[in-house]
């Protein structure tokens, strides 16, 4: 109902269309350039200009505003409707400000508004149908009489000539409209078939709609129960990571103070050796044989590392018969 409202509010008073760019009198009134600028001349004559809407009076021609606003909005409105705009007819008699026509006469090749159809000739030959700019596709091709009959057998709209003496002589004709109301009979059959075949595709799409619900229903809950099996999964390998990773450093740990206490072992008789070998080596440089047999501790040496080292020597004194 709005739009209706304001495609009226955007009609011209002169011409009854839409707006064509646009002009305001000083009145406040808006009108076609081309439709108030006819009225306007028509009215030069008696010197005498006055609105076509409220007749306001001027002795000089009013002067014209382009309304910007107005512009636009037929511009924003008319993107939205091209083919209701592109579909108009007007009355072919109404020159001076077009109106919309009503119907047009194949015979006359004119469309008619209200006005022109009043007194136009209520003759058969005169064919009145809906608003056409195309009056040629009502006439015959051929011989350029209006088309009144259908031919059955090759499926085209003929003329009577056609019909007398032409190719569609002896065929199966009937007249347009009657021809016309079995095609839209034939039509609304095949409509109705159409409509049961959506309402059933309606009714399977629906019920793979709910079998697609259910089956996304039923991954979500099993991709649900597969999260928490893995996150519970993997929160028992990190437990048995850390234990196992603890048990292999306390292992390492109890090796590593094993080897340790080993090797301060061995250091400790590394160095009693040491001390044992310089003795040695100090008393063997002594020339007096009494201090080297005297002195405690060494009349018998035993050196042990990690089993026998040296064999047990006694360090015996030189018998005198020994000597010269």
């Amino acid at each position: 109902m709005a739009s209706a409202d304001l495609r009226k509010e955007l009609d011209c008073s002169i011409c009854l269309n839409v707006y064509t760019d646009p002009v305001m009198l000083k009145c406040g009134h808006n009108f076609c350039q081309l439709c108030i600028d006819r009225v306007l001349d028509s009215q030069e004559a008696s010197g005498r200009y006055s609105c076509p809407e409220c007749r306001e009076e001027s002795r000089e021609r009013p002067a014209l505003y382009r309304n910007i606003t107005l512009r636009n909005i037929l511009k924003n409105f008319l993107s939205t409707e091209p083919e209701q705009e592109e579909s108009r007819v007007f009355c072919t008699h109404c020159v001076d400000s077009p109106v919309l026509a009503v119907k047009s006469c194949l015979l006359c090749e004119a469309s008619l508004c209200d006005k022109h159809l009043r007194v136009h000739s209520k003759s058969p030959e005169h064919v009145l149908c809906e608003p056409t700019s195309n009056l040629e596709n009502r006439k015959c091709p051929v011989h350029k009489k209006t088309l009144e009959y259908y031919c059955r057998l090759d499926a085209a709209c003929i003329c009577l000539a056609c019909r007398l003496d032409g190719a569609h002589r002896g065929h199966q004709v009937e007249m347009l409209e009657e021809a016309s109301n079995k095609k839209k009979n034939q039509l609304r059959n095949f409509e109705q078939k159409l409509t049961t075949n959506i309402t059933d595709i309606k009714k399977r799409a629906q019920n793979l709609q709910k079998r697609q619900r259910k089956a996304q229903e039923k991954a979500d809950g099993e991709t649900e129960r597969v999260t928490v099996l893995f996150r519970d999964l993997r929160r028992r390998l990190d437990d048995l990571e850390k234990i196992v990773l603890g048990d292999i450093t306390k292992q390492a740990e109890q090796v590593s103070n094993a080897f340790d206490d080993t090797i301060r072992q061995l250091e400790a008789e590394k160095d009693e050796l040491s001390r044992k070998k310089r003795l040695i080596e100090e008393l063997c440089n002594v020339i007096d044989p009494l201090t080297v047999l005297q002195e405690p501790g060494t009349g018998t040496l035993k050196v042990a590392t990690n089993g026998p080292i040296f064999r047990e020597e006694s360090f015996k004194r030189p018998d005198k018969c020994d000597q010269k």
